[in-house]
């Protein structure tokens, strides 16, 4: 794929971030086609290499010290070894700064004011900068000074009181989401903030700091859950695979497994009842609307769970489908990837390492009639991209550069 028609391919952006939420952020920009160098520790690089197994393996079969995770938010990207805290490793950083379109960081609040890496800092080298921190609480407030995670926000934003089964039922209880919602999600808000940005300065020629803040994702992906208290106060609370709002719309055992029922309207729950046979419960006047079938849902539900284990999976999914129901199977991983769909959007890449191998990653999953999205870099190994970022973007001579690596300011 070719990146000169990438959306971002005239945007440099100076990353400073680990984990996720912020490399999350910042490998969409990637993808758009922006230039994007990485910062990592000399030493351990980004937290996530070691967070394995399992781990990457090289041309040759040979297992790497970086990790599976890592790659997941790393792609496209540049990796720079630069230890700032050291004064002429932040003299490096305060020199690429000045040159760059966009600084991303997720360090504590006021972390990196001390080494002059802070907003306000390098605004006076480079008054056009979109800075974007990434914090758990944000800039202000009375939690700001906090380490935030993940799994913290889903807990304090609400969203794990409504994910889980019921407190009464067996392995009730509140339950965080399988994968970390909140980090991933304030990626993408973040990556969404800074393009806006890009467009302001486009008019103004000014940049500014961002704050985007884990607990304030969290607070907002609640979304209809937050407007049932708002306006009717109502509090959400933990249904399983069960809908507030909608009834049928849950998991039912069938005869070989499990399916996802789907019924948005009365018209898909009539096509419904006439697939399984029951046409009276479409005409029964409890369940002939939606409200009425919410109300009615301790009658409705166990009906149904009965007569969804009269047949298999995918006779189910054949006759339902056929009339327009939405409904589905439940997926573990390998078998997301061996779904009909899911290979035809080919969102599998296969991208070309430096040794000569290969590694797979997944695809943004959104598509450009006009552009293409840069795919070409795999997730770098730490350090690869040091020697060529400093020579040709800050013409550093070879022997200041071995001068630099001899001190342990660069790897």
């Amino acid at each position: 794929m070719s990146i000169k028609n990438a959306p971002l391919s005239d945007v440099t952006v100076l990353d400073l971030t680990r984990v996720l939420a912020g490399p999350w952020c910042t490998q969409l920009l990637a993808d758009l086609g922006a230039t994007v160098i990485k910062i990592e520790h000399p030493e351990r690089g980004d937290d996530t290499r070691a967070w394995g197994p399992p781990f990457v393996k090289n041309a040759a079969g040979e297992e790497t010290t970086d990790s599976a995770y890592s790659t997941c938010a790393n792609r496209g990207k540049q990796s720079v070894c630069i230890d700032f805290t050291q004064l002429e490793g932040r003299a490096l950083l305060q020199k690429l700064a000045a040159q760059v379109d966009i600084v991303v960081e997720n360090f504590k609040v006021g972390g990196l004011k001390k080494y002059g890496l802070d907003y306000e800092s390098l605004k006076a080298l480079n008054p056009a900068l979109i800075y974007c921190s990434i914090t758990g609480f944000g800039q202000t407030g009375p939690y700001a000074e906090r380490a935030g995670y993940d799994y913290i926000a889903q807990g304090m934003g609400g969203l794990m009181s409504v994910t889980g089964e019921a407190d009464a039922l067996p392995g009730g209880g509140p339950q965080k989401v399988g994968v970390a919602v909140t980090d991933l999600f304030t990626g993408l808000y973040a990556a969404n903030a800074i393009q806006a940005a890009l467009i302001a300065r486009m008019r103004t020629g000014i940049g500014q700091q961002l704050d985007l803040a884990l607990l304030d994702t969290s607070v907002a992906i609640m979304a209809n859950m937050n407007q049932q208290y708002l306006v009717g106060g109502v509090v959400g609370k933990r249904m399983g695979n069960a809908h507030a709002n909608i009834v049928p719309y849950q998991v039912f055992a069938c005869a070989d497994g499990h399916i996802i029922l789907g019924i948005g309207n009365d018209r898909q729950f009539a096509a419904f009842c006439e697939i399984a046979r029951e046409p009276q419960l479409a005409a029964d006047a409890r369940f002939t609307t939606n409200a009425g079938r919410v109300r009615n849902r301790e009658a409705l539900v166990p009906a149904l769970a009965g007569i969804m284990q009269a047949r298999t999976q995918a006779a189910w999914i054949a006759a339902l489908e056929a009339v327009h129901v939405p409904c589905g199977p439940i997926n573990n991983v390998d078998q997301v990837f061996n779904d009909p769909q899911v290979r035809h959007r080919e969102m599998v890449l296969n991208v070309k390492t430096t040794d000569g191998g290969e590694i797979k990653t997944v695809r943004q999953p959104m598509l450009f009639s006009e552009s293409t999205l840069a795919y070409e870099k795999a997730p770098p190994l730490l350090g690869q991209h040091t020697d060529a970022v400093l020579r040709e973007r800050l013409a550093l001579p070879a022997a200041q550069i071995s001068a630099l690596r001899a001190a342990g300011v660069i790897r």
